[in-house]
């Protein structure tokens, strides 16, 4: 099967814009961002109904309603001329025109297949937020999780070596550790929802892993992953990575090859290893392989993939979302999971929670 994903199915049909839309200012606006995202849109674009989103909600619906009808929606910080547009139509329950625009034309499935396999799936063991690289705060993560019918999200923010993506020190990540209890705390038992405390912790040359032992025992789930020194020889990357991989703190393994096959941050060939043996340590250990559904990734090609499932090998179907639009990806690495015939027992985010968690301490 194709490992791109250039050409989506037909879209659905569009909502009747001459219906009322009853579903408020702040859905609106969070429904374009989250249709922006998934089609990778550019991020200036989805900040501005982002902010604009996050400036109204704290106002209720009458101090909107008022602004609305005062002409001043545009004085309040964060709200801009075409965002006040999606507002005023919202709170006068008509169907915003750039939200109809959105539904007709970025509403469409990303792939033909892969949705049984999606239905199957309970979290996303890879995440990120803006406390690293990610577009959003933890709790709009959280949210649109849920949404989409999640029983957790491993919330995975990168490590400290990692500076260009923010990654977390020491401090900042025991920092964030308590904001995940906060927000779990707020949504309650009740919601059906947990958010995960886990890390994308980069594998250092020596196959080691850029954080503490400390700090990473005290969360549920580790992705590890490659991110400097791509095009090292495959003799010394072999041997990173499978140090990486007999670490006991290890979960998954993340984009394997590190590859770019298309998208705006250019191409990248894959990084030269011993994927065999990787594959071997990885069942051995019980490390998941990661099959990130990114589709500038589609990591890891369809020839690795195959030899990951007949090392016998678990896996995680992730998004690797950074914005929480992104995290509908999953199903486009569902449909590359189906067509290699890997079954959803071996797919360790088809589990329950609570058998996700006692695999992920071993």
């Amino acid at each position: 099967m194709p490992e791109t994903h250039d050409t989506p199915p037909a879209p659905p049909d569009a909502p009747d814009p001459s219906g009322s839309y009853d579903a408020g200012p702040v859905a609106a606006l969070r429904r374009i961002a989250f249709l922006l995202e998934r089609h990778r849109e550019d991020s200036y674009k989805i900040k501005a109904f982002r902010n604009a989103a996050a400036a109204i909600l704290p106002l209720g619906d009458d101090a909107v309603a008022r602004a609305v009808e005062d002409g001043t929606l545009v004085d309040l910080p964060g709200v801009g001329a075409s965002t006040a547009k999606v507002v005023t139509a919202a709170v006068r329950r008509e169907w915003p025109e750039r939200l109809a625009t959105l539904e007709r034309t970025h509403a469409a499935p990303l792939t033909a297949g892969g949705g049984d396999l999606r239905a199957a799936l309970r979290g996303d063991c890879h995440s990120h937020s803006d406390w690293s690289d990610g577009g959003s705060p933890i709790e709009e993560m959280a949210m649109t999780a849920i949404e989409l019918g999640h029983d957790y999200l491993v919330l995975t923010d990168h490590s400290p070596r990692l500076k260009i993506a923010r990654g977390l020190s020491v401090e900042r990540l025991q920092r964030q550790l308590g904001v995940v209890e906060a927000v779990n705390e707020h949504l309650g038992s009740a919601s059906g929802f947990t958010l995960l405390k886990g890390i994308e912790v980069d594998i250092l040359d020596d196959g080691s892993l850029d954080q503490t032992d400390e700090m990473l025992d005290r969360l549920d789930v580790r992705v590890a992953s490659v991110h400097s020194k791509l095009a090292m020889d495959a003799a010394p990357m072999t041997r990173r990575m499978i140090g990486a991989v007999r670490d006991r703190r290890t979960n998954v393994l993340g984009h394997c090859t590190g590859r770019m096959v298309t998208g705006n941050r250019g191409t990248r060939k894959q990084s030269q290893f011993d994927a065999r043996a990787v594959f071997e340590a990885c069942a051995e250990n019980d490390v998941a392989v990661e099959i990130n559904s990114r589709p500038e990734r589609c990591d890891p090609p369809d020839d690795l993939l195959a030899l990951a499932r007949d090392a016998g090998c678990v896996f995680s179907i992730d998004s690797d979302a950074h914005a929480p639009g992104q995290l509908d990806f999953l199903v486009l690495g569902c449909e590359r999971a189906e067509a290699a015939g890997i079954e959803p027992e071996r797919i360790v985010n088809t589990w329950p929670k609570d058998r996700l968690l006692e695999w992920a301490r071993k």
